[in-house]
């Protein structure tokens, strides 16, 4: 190993049998990438990295994405070494490291800090939650966009708040998902000079050498995204290594990717190679094979010599806590001096919005034929970007159709690489048609302060799966703004019509859906959206105009917030016959349909119900009192899968919906052909009263 003194070797040995130790107590795990991994991330950590272990919130560190996530055991052993604090609230305390000796004797088991991949919000030097390959290396490219937009919003004369870089650990099984081809070229695009990939090259996936499948010069193909690519023929070359980190810095204009060739298990038995791959541990024998290699001793388990945490905090440590002092003395000489700026990164900081607001939302009249929902959002979106400026986000090429642009002095132009007479200070995002990157990448500017909103039609959330799933287990604040959302939207058929997605998305636990029925629904859905701190909302929208309800004649949209309200009710207060359950266009056919009974002397009851989610969070009274058990008669109307309804119509009530996919007509065509319309309707309400006498 070159340039590694006797301390350097300790420590990086140290990190290797900490984690050796870690799988195999576990009897579960992958050591082999910590092991051959260990001196790439020793030399970043402890040469490189601007990272005060005290203080692992500080808004202007660099951050560390670990997207090879099943090698924690490398992140969770660092973590310690460098001695990082607890500052989750999910820590019962603050007072302890943030990964304590004991959690890495509890590797992989019930609530240790140190579970099977790293996960944001519950172990403090996580960044994001990795482990679904490629997602952490996407995520890493929203950090990075994030500190750009930071940076160009915020920074001024004297005050470089915002210089941070985005480093991220990658493996093969990483370069191999589209996900990061998505992400690797938008930031190519970018050019966003504050992000490296270091990618590990082992060679090595589950099935044995990645030959197998995986022969590309990727290399060649970062360079062509725009890449600056740096090669280290020996992951333990410490001068190799350092020179690579600094070709990194040296360059402002693209992102990095350092390209190492390890060995995985360096040190132990070559079967290593493939019970690495498999998730399992080397067993009691390999393991004093590695230990004796490493010039360990054998017979110690989870052996920390004291001179290793003290090189750590001489060096990383002490560079951090100057960093982050200084960092907190600026601050403060900067929100004296520019006050609003720096009440914009304390909310961001807290999570939390500027008084009123929501004080200029739009108030939509009476209108028989109304607007779509995307047209009434993008209004609403609009007027509450220019309340909270650090609302920013785009969508997958379709901004036009989604109605999600910033317009006006809100936008401040596009994010752009200033190559492309852009500027990173823009509002509005283009993803490009990468609709799976989109998300990954939202998730990451959510975790760095900004508010992100994405959008795409809602039958593309199939190619956003794993990141919308990320985000609902992670517990950020992105907003999903999907149209096009049902058999409605005509003509492009069933490719582009979607059925079940609704349902897909309401199975997902975290994840907020909001279907809203008319134009001021959609204003109280970004009321009920934009004071949400721990969870993601998919706001789900019509492409076709729908009737803006007379709210003085049925009852106010305010009822979105609680997920389901009465919106028509039997004359008189008396109990009604039948209930209609319906969320979005189909709201105002159930409100045709209980029209048309209340004229045949049917006592009915329109019960809007735009978010199961919110509405589950009600209490029992208030749930009753929308769906009173003792009425049995029930019709659901949705331009979806009828799936899940059961829990509201009960198994013997009425489900209009959809047990196929759409067809290609006009979309008043295709909803008739269905039965989307109030006689079929009203024919369903008769015949579960019928059913109930």
């Amino acid at each position: 190993m070159t340039t590694a003194t006797d301390i350097d070797l300790l420590c990086i040995n140290t990190i290797r049998t900490l984690s050796i130790d870690a799988v195999q107590k576990a009897r579960s795990g992958h050591p082999g990438t910590p092991m051959g991994a260990a001196p790439i991330a020793y030399c970043l950590w402890q040469r490189f990295l601007r990272y005060s272990p005290r203080h692992p919130d500080w808004p202007d560190r660099d951050r560390f994405v670990l997207s090879a996530g099943h090698a924690c055991a490398l992140l969770y052993s660092l973590l310690h070494l460098t001695g990082v604090r607890a500052h989750w609230p999910s820590y019962p305390s603050t007072d302890r490291l943030a990964v304590t000796l004991d959690d890495l004797k509890q590797f992989r088991q019930m609530d240790s800090r140190c579970t099977g991949h790293p996960e944001y919000g519950w172990t403090s030097g996580v960044e994001v939650t990795t482990g679904p390959l490629g997602q952490g290396v996407a995520n890493s490219v929203g950090m990075a966009i994030a500190g750009r937009w930071l940076a160009h919003t915020y920074n001024r004369p004297g005050f470089d708040l915002f210089h941070h870089n985005v480093y991220a650990l990658c493996g093969d099984g990483d370069m191999m998902e589209g996900v990061s081809s998505e992400a690797a070229s938008l930031a190519g695009h970018l050019a966003l000079g504050n992000l490296c990939w270091i990618y590990d090259d082992n060679h090595i996936s589950i099935e044995g050498s990645t030959e197998l499948a995986f022969t590309e010069d990727v290399g060649a193909r970062f360079a062509a995204y725009g890449w600056q690519v740096v090669r280290v023929g020996d992951a333990n070359d410490l001068a190799a290594l350092s020179d690579a980190y600094r070709a990194f810095l040296a360059v402002d204009d693209r992102p990095t990717l350092i390209i190492v060739r390890s060995h995985i298990g360096y040190g132990a038995p070559h079967r290593q190679d493939t019970r690495e791959a498999h998730g399992e541990a080397l067993g009691e024998d390999e393991v004093r094979l590695a230990k004796e290699f490493y010039g360990c001793d054998p017979d110690a388990h989870f052996a920390v010599p004291p001179e290793v945490p003290a090189h750590f905090a001489r060096n990383l440590g002490q560079r951090g806590e100057d960093a982050q002092a200084a960092w907190e003395a600026s601050y403060h000489a900067y929100a004296a001096q520019y006050p609003d700026l720096a009440r914009q990164l304390d909310c961001q900081r807290s999570g939390t919005l500027p008084p009123d607001w929501d004080k200029n939302l739009p108030e939509f009249p009476t209108d028989a034929r109304g607007l779509a929902t995307r047209d009434s959002s993008g209004k609403v979106l609009n007027a509450v970007a220019r309340q909270v400026p650090w609302l920013i986000g785009g969508a997958a090429d379709l901004s036009p159709s989604t109605k999600t642009a910033l317009v006006g002095d809100l936008s401040s132009g596009s994010f752009q690489s200033p190559a492309y007479d852009g500027s990173y200070a823009g509002r509005n995002f283009h993803f490009g048609i990468r609709e799976h990157a989109m998300c990954a990448i939202a998730n990451g500017i959510a975790v760095s302060g900004p508010r992100a909103f994405a959008s795409s039609f809602f039958v593309f959330t199939d190619y956003c799966r794993p990141s919308l799933r990320l985000s609902a287990m992670m517990a950020v604040p992105v907003i999903y703004i999907w149209t096009h959302d049902s058999i409605s939207l005509g003509e492009d058929g069933p490719t582009h019509q979607p059925v079940e997605q609704l349902p897909s998305l309401r199975a997902m636990p975290g994840m907020v859906v909001i279907r809203p029925a008319d134009a001021n629904e959609v204003v109280a859905a970004w009321r009920a959206i934009m004071p949400m701190r721990d969870r993601p909302v998919s706001l789900v929208l019509t492409r076709q105009a729908v009737p803006t309800f007379d709210r003085s004649r049925y009852a106010s949209a305010a009822g979105l917030a609680r997920g389901a309200y009465v919106l028509a009710d039997a004359p008189d207060g008396k109990l009604p016959q039948v209930l209609l359950l319906a969320s979005g266009s189909e709201v105002a056919l159930c409100i045709q349909a209980y029209e048309q009974l209340r004229e045949q002397g049917v006592a009915a009851r329109v019960v809007s119900m735009p978010s199961w989610e919110l509405f589950e969070t009600q209490g029992a009274d208030y749930r009753d009192g929308v769906l009173p058990p003792s009425v049995v008669a029930r019709v659901a109307v949705e331009q979806a899968s009828g799936f899940g309804w059961e829990r509201y119509v009960g198994s013997e009530g009425a489900i209009i919906g959809l047990a196929q996919f759409g067809l290609s007509a006009p979309g008043g065509e295709v909803a008739r052909h269905f039965g989307f319309d109030s006689d079929h309707v009203v024919a369903a309400a008769r015949a579960q009263i019928a059913r109930c006498r």
